[in-house]
């Protein structure tokens, strides 16, 4: 994270222009089912959101959580049951609410769960997660295992001037991808600072961090809550687009796919997870159109991109980019 190679930067910048202007050439490529890719485009950008902020755990502090769907989904669900029925919320409202209830619940589970070590942890995660699963399917003020509609975006405005109409499918592409470009430079600038420093030294030595004087559990709980909170954006942004909240937001296999999208596409790099986000999302849609059994198929790419690539696509993209010293310099 202190030395991105130019090229990298370069490649990265050209791809999220790819992406923010898909919809100027995305209708002359795709007239009959642009809306559609338009759909998939951004909950592939979404997801990506999700699978960095398990990276700032995953990869950065070391720490294998299970519990990112319980700040996903109680996100989502945030949104669901304060928006009003027959109006849409403002977001200035739903989204500091969202946030603050992921954040809330990554506190406590962050504390409860980071006494424990090694599978004891990941099954610890493991169990909050399905807790907040069965509290939402079993209850009635959450539509039980129905789930929740919401029928409005929310609305982004200041006074009667209206900045974005998340309503429009384009605008809310953009907003999404705006969200990911800011997730990523934020976390970025949060690793490349002294606590990120100390993060990152506490996944490769914690015994010797504390010798330095620093406190490991309160560094990895704070890591988690932040890696909560972004969780959270990207569960508001999930449900905002689809307009319904259900249980499955919250359950245990969200986390492991956002795990799988974070080994695809490399611990420890932030846009590894998001290419990984991309790789996942887009072999979903081909293995499902080749057989119903796709899981399987799944199943064994992931095996052999862990076994080919164990430092999956962004060390892939790193070590293409890697300049070379001159044969014979010194």
């Amino acid at each position: 994270m202190r030395s991105m190679p130019l090229k990298v930067n370069v490649i990265l910048a050209a791809l999220l222009v790819v992406l923010a202007t898909y919809p100027l050439y995305g209708e002359l490529l795709f007239p009959q089912q642009h809306d559609y890719y338009l759909q998939k485009l951004t909950f592939i950008v979404i997801l990506a959101i999700l699978a960095m902020s398990l990276d700032l755990l995953v990869g950065m502090s070391g720490l294998v959580s299970l519990a990112h769907a319980a700040f996903f989904g109680l996100a989502g669900y945030t949104l669901a049951l304060t928006a009003p029925q027959y109006e849409p919320i403002s977001l200035w409202i739903a989204l500091p609410a969202a946030l603050a209830a992921a954040a809330a619940a990554a506190l406590v589970i962050g504390a409860l769960t980071l006494r424990t070590r090694g599978v004891y942890y990941i099954l610890a995660t493991l169990a909050f997660t399905q807790m907040i699963y069965f509290v939402f399917h079993d209850s009635d003020f959450a539509g039980g295992s129905d789930g929740m509609f919401l029928f409005f975006k929310p609305t982004v405005s200041i006074g009667e001037r209206v900045l974005f109409d998340l309503e429009d499918r384009t605008t809310f592409y953009l907003f999404c991808l705006g969200a990911l470009a800011a997730t990523y430079l934020l976390l970025r600038m949060l690793l490349r600072s002294p606590f990120g420093h100390v993060l990152v030294g506490i996944k490769e030595n914690e015994i010797r961090i504390r010798s330095l004087g620093y406190n490991p559990p309160v560094f990895k709980l704070i890591a988690f809550v932040i890696a909560g909170v972004f969780a959270g954006l990207a569960g508001f942004l999930a449900v905002a687009q689809y307009g319904f909240a259900n249980p499955s937001l919250l359950g245990w296999h969200q986390s492991a796919e956002a795990l799988l999208m974070v080994l695809l596409g490399g611990m420890g790099t932030l846009f590894g997870p998001v290419l990984g986000a991309f790789a996942f999302e887009l072999l979903h849609q081909l293995f499902a159109g080749w057989t119903e059994h796709w899981q399987l198929l799944m199943g064994a790419f992931v095996i052999a991109a862990v076994l080919l690539l164990p430092k999956g696509l962004g060390g892939l993209l790193l070590k293409l980019t890697r300049t070379r010293p001159p044969a014979g310099g010194g």
